[in-house]
């Protein structure tokens, strides 16, 4: 036998990774920073509403990781409107979804146009009427609470 006899190499041949056809790449999701990303907030503010909305529960895998569904990024992104553009508490936004949902056809991406503006009465549009109505009912509590405590 001859020791110097050359093995043909092997060639390795490295397979393409399959380009994700969308956000989520795979069935398992996505994970929190990365739904995170998405919706635009910290991954710590997702674990925040993870315990306050009872309707957000993304799956876990054996390691702890939350892995978003499509419909847990649905669930997030109005979640996000209630509380950053329409100005709900978290327990108004919690009221909202038990008794609107989360279906798409009942949420309203945009506020309705508000009624052309006559001499009589200024325009408030309903984000303004919101956020207005929010505040007073936090003075309320706020009074309520010093009342209970005479």
């Amino acid at each position: 036998m001859n020791r110097n006899k050359r093995r043909p190499e092997k060639i390795e041949t490295k397979k393409p990774k399959a380009a994700p056809s969308d956000a989520f790449g795979d069935e398992r999701g996505l994970k929190i920073g990365e739904a995170a990303k998405v919706i635009g907030v910290e991954a710590y503010v997702l674990r925040l509403w993870e315990t306050q909305f009872p309707i957000l529960k993304p799956k876990h895998a054996r390691s702890k990781h939350r892995f978003y569904q499509p419909r847990d990024i649905e669930t997030l992104r109005l979640i996000k409107r209630l509380l950053h553009q329409e100005g709900f508490t978290i327990a108004g936004a919690n009221k909202y979804i038990r008794e609107n949902g989360i279906d798409p056809s009942n949420i309203a991406i945009e506020s309705p146009k508000a009624p052309e503006p006559t001499a009589k009465a200024p325009v408030t549009t309903s984000l303004e009427t919101r956020r207005a109505l929010a505040e007073m009912r936090r003075d309320l509590e706020s009074i309520q609470k010093m009342l209970a405590e005479d």
